[in-house]
């Protein structure tokens, strides 16, 4: 991917003049089509894994002390975003629409079907108001980030550090098992992602704007923006599930 940072052109180095233009509005509504047909796959599959016996079975299984595991099956599917994700930062080192959308699905797919943990976890209402709180919340800092004109770019380093320190702490946190700490992790995530959100929407802006029209760079744009967007949504549901939800 050596034209693109994490899927994305390079961000134009002074502000762009965020005016109306049609092309921005279609390259826009095409990342965020993509996005919510992607949510609605990822919520179905999650849906099925937790709530249908036989397939809940493939995935989880109870562990000796009572509460919920993964059986060999549900770790795979559970670390296998991990895998795609850093597979492409390898492999496609010259990104195609095709290729991205391949490596976009299958990101899906597989949070999808992990998610269904949460359906063995929450109440299933407490789960879709979270979802809706989600949603409105991705609606509000999407707009944001679409419309200031504000630089968010000297943001970029910072929440880069702070999704690996967030991921440091979830480690260590599995094996300490402190519910302070899983609040503090569950409180910045839920900072972090709601940053990203609105960072990841403007350097799209600036990525459409810096691609020039170029058809087939956009199409490889479109699919990493809307895997960007989706990975920030479902990890500040799962931040904000932590804090709203009621367990079973």
């Amino acid at each position: 991917m050596s034209d693109f940072n994490n899927g994305y052109a390079r961000p134009l180095p002074q502000t762009a003049d965020m005016s109306v233009d049609a092309g921005l509005r279609a390259f826009m509504l095409g990342v965020y089509n993509k996005l919510a047909l992607g949510l609605v796959v990822a919520g179905v599959l999650a849906y099925v894994t937790g709530n249908v016996p036989a397939v809940q079975q493939l995935f989880f299984a109870a562990t000796p002390d009572g509460r919920v595991g993964l059986t060999m099956l549900g770790m795979v599917v559970q670390f296998a975003p991990l895998v795609l994700l850093f597979g492409s930062m390898f492999f496609m080192k010259n990104p195609t629409a095709g290729g991205v959308n391949l490596l976009y699905w299958a990101v899906v797919a597989s949070i999808g079907a992990s998610l269904g943990l949460v359906f063995l976890i929450y109440t299933s209402s407490s789960v879709a108001s979270t979802f809706f709180v989600t949603a409105a919340a991705f609606g509000a800092l999407s707009l944001y980030g679409y419309t200031t004109r504000r630089d968010l770019g000297p943001l970029g380093t910072f929440l880069i550090m702070g999704v690996i320190g967030l991921i440091i702490a979830s480690v260590v946190n599995m094996f300490v098992g402190s519910g302070t700490l899983g609040l503090i992790i569950s409180a910045a995530g839920v900072l972090i992602f709601s940053a990203l959100i609105a960072y990841d929407t403007q350097r799209l802006k600036m990525t459409y704007y810096a691609l020039g029209g170029n058809q087939a760079a956009l199409g490889v744009a479109t699919g990493f923006g809307a895997l960007s967007l989706f990975i920030n949504f479902v990890n500040l549901f799962q931040f904000l599930l932590s804090f709203m939800g009621n367990r079973e």
